[in-house]
């Protein structure tokens, strides 16, 4: 998701969007205003959506790490 107030989130590590994530979370929370909350909700997505897609690279850099390491072990003659 694209959003043009967004910032280049690939510049943050993933401890930065996490504490991103729940400032966020807690100014959803004290908002009031429907529209704000809406905003809100839309930066939350971006950055969830973000770490998601991280976290699912490294686990498939690890799977891939995991499976090679796999073959050297069984040895069919």
């Amino acid at each position: 998701m694209i959003h043009p107030l967004s910032t280049d989130l690939s510049k943050l590590k993933d401890s930065e969007l996490e504490v991103k994530i729940q400032e966020l979370s807690k100014k959803y929370w004290q908002a009031r205003n429907p529209i704000v909350q809406s905003q809100l909700i839309t930066f939350l997505d971006i950055y969830n959506e973000e770490l998601k897609s991280r976290r699912m690279k490294t686990w498939e850099q690890q799977s891939q790490i995991n499976e090679k390491g796999l073959d050297k072990l069984i040895n069919v003659n």
